[in-house]
């Protein structure tokens, strides 16, 4: 009897701590639940309130039959009730996996913190937003509560504060009163607007006159004339512009025909472009027809003095720029010399004295630059141009290498690239052979010779008075040593030009007989073959490092099927170098093409 008692008991404690959680949960959520979740999960802890309460029902009725049911059920709902309320009120956060935070509206300082604790590479993106303050995240790449082991690397999109540029719509504002008009310039941060005052018959501070309307640039400049009336200004009692918008009391002075100069000076208590002080008191009576100038001091904000920024870490510096409300851009790149993430170099040296809104340029290091192992030219060439490193291309023959192939670099694969060093690679020209003398050979003859000497070949016909299919010219001089598959352009004689028939052609005549208007017809040759193709090699012997004529002439020469166009200018490559040639070098061109050479002068 007391062991059915005892089973009772516990069984009725179970059912009311089963509620008393239910309930709780419901509540909590309510109260201290603040996400977007927020109305699925207090939908969800009502039912379960609900449910509780029927099972507790079910339960009084049945306890003597499933009790043992009842208890272990009971049990789980506190549990489950127990473990949501925890969570809600964030105390399992020592269960939790690492993971990304949510840095939305959150400060950059915050996520530069989080990245260095958590060693995690983070990019920033500054774009204007006018609903995020200036240095707080708009938005990231990768989603709040992302598992950190699965994150490599994070761009956080940064807020540069309202955008002066963006564009918005004016109205046409003729005919509004004055406060208005500076109200609405006012909430649409409008930061070039010049006003006037006039007297005219309007009413006394009525827009008269508006240089633009409809969709312009915050920056845009807009002129703006109101009315002073057409009657003598009153005499006014001078009024407190401390701490006033430099905008807002120039409008005052204007509208009142109060002559004023402005001067600046640093503040630590007056923000940027707010009005210091003046230099006659608030409530002094300013007659209209004095000429008494006010002295407007603004504020340039606070002095701001740099220290020596290459020995702050990026953390310090960013905490810095944000402090003292100034503007960042960070750069970086590789450098032999100075640790990665350490500074290389500032604009601004320790001592300098600085305005706010001033930009801060950190050039910040990536650590050393490791030689890579590459396949092929154009690999190697995307990658240097990506590093800013220089490079020189040299060429020599290879019975190993085929032709345009790398041979050798200067720096092995794993070196250190060191800030001024200039790589060295040298590039196949393939195996070396002789062009023949083909000259005066028939077209037979000098095709077995050139296929002898493994040398391509292109043909092309002129008049000439050898036999027809005689060799009369070649494109390369023979005896030259080039590689194997070079092509050589062979001009064939065509046989003797026959002579033009003459055409009859009507003309006038005067009466002596003598002919006054007959003019010969005209003949064009236009030779253009697309056929007709040759790859272009910048051998070094193509290259006179002391006169950029003097290469333009030794590439016409060595291709001279080919057509060149030198342009000579400061291409800042080395002198006689051509400064496009990986757009040339070793591709192949159709005699119709016109092959643009920009030749250094230093």
């Amino acid at each position: 009897m007391n062991d059915t008692k005892n089973k009772r008991t516990l069984i009725n404690f179970f059912l009311t701590i089963t509620l008393i959680s239910s309930i709780a949960n419901f509540v909590i959520t309510l109260l201290f639940k603040n996400d977007k979740n927020l109305l699925i999960d207090s939908i969800s802890n009502l039912f379960i309130c609900v449910f509780t309460i029927f099972f507790i029902f079910s339960a009084i009725s049945n306890r003597r039959k499933y009790k043992n049911y009842i208890a272990i059920s009971s049990f789980m709902l506190i549990v489950f009730n127990t473990f949501s309320i925890a969570s809600t009120l964030n105390l399992l956060s020592f269960m939790q996996l690492p993971h990304v935070d949510d840095f939305t509206n959150k400060s950059l300082v915050e996520v530069i913190k989080w990245s260095k604790k958590n060693k995690i590479e983070v990019d920033q993106i500054y774009e204007y937003s006018d609903t995020v303050d200036e240095y707080k995240i708009i938005n990231q790449s990768v989603a709040p509560s992302t598992i950190l082991k699965n994150t490599k690397k994070l761009t956080v999109t940064v807020s540069e504060g309202k955008d002066p540029d963006k564009e918005v719509i004016i109205p046409d504002m003729e005919g509004w009163m004055a406060n208005r008009v500076l109200k609405y310039i006012t909430n649409n941060n409008l930061g070039n607007v010049k006003v006037e005052f006039i007297k005219s018959d309007k009413i006394r501070d009525t827009l008269i006159e508006q240089s633009k309307s409809g969709n312009i640039r915050r920056s845009d400049e807009i002129n703006l004339k109101f009315s002073i009336g057409d009657e003598s200004l009153d005499d006014i009692k001078f009024m407190n512009l401390k701490n006033k918008d430099l905008f807002e009391a120039e409008f005052y002075l204007k509208r009142n025909g109060i002559k004023y100069e402005i001067q600046k000076e640093f503040s630590t208590k007056v923000g940027r472009n707010k009005i210091i002080k003046t230099n006659i008191k608030p409530g002094k009576l300013i007659k209209a027809s004095s000429d008494e100038k006010i002295i407007l001091t603004v504020s340039k904000g606070k002095k701001i003095k740099v220290p020596n920024l290459k020995k702050y870490s990026m953390l310090k510096i960013t905490e810095w720029v944000i402090k003292n409300k100034l503007k960042l851009e960070f750069n970086s790149k590789y450098d032999d010399k100075i640790a990665a993430n350490k500074v290389i170099s500032a604009n601004y040296k320790k001592g300098d004295i600085i305005e706010q809104k001033t930009i801060i340029q950190i050039l910040v290091s990536k650590g050393k630059l490791i030689m890579k192992e590459f396949t092929n030219i154009d690999e190697f060439r995307d990658w240097a141009n990506k590093y800013n490193i220089n490079y020189e291309e040299q060429f020599e023959f290879s019975n190993d290498v085929d032709e345009g192939k790398i041979i050798s670099f200067s720096h092995k694969t794993g070196d250190t690239i060191k800030n001024d060093d200039i790589i060295t690679v040298i590039l196949s020209k393939g195996k070396k052979t002789k062009i023949p003398n083909v000259v005066g050979a028939t077209k037979t003859e000098a095709i077995k010779k050139l296929e002898n000497a493994k040398i391509k070949f292109n043909f092309v016909y002129d008049y000439s008075t050898k036999d027809k299919n005689t060799v009369i010219k070649q494109s390369l001089q023979a005896g030259s040593e080039v590689g194997e598959n070079t092509t050589i352009t062979l001009t064939l004689s065509n046989g003797k030009k026959e002579p033009e028939k003459r055409q009859s052609t009507n003309y006038n005549t005067n009466n002596s007989g003598n002919n006054k208007n007959y003019n010969p017809p005209k003949t064009s040759e236009s030779s253009c073959n697309n056929n007709i193709k040759e790859t272009i090699y910048l051998y070094p012997e193509l290259l006179d490092t002391t006169n950029p004529n003097g290469t333009c002439s030794k590439i016409k020469s060595r291709y001279s099927n080919m057509k060149f166009s030198c342009s000579i200018d400061n291409y800042g490559v080395g002198k006689g170098l051509v400064a496009n040639s990986t757009s040339i070098n070793g591709k192949t061109f159709s005699q119709c093409d016109t092959i643009l050479l920009k030749i250094s002068n230093g």
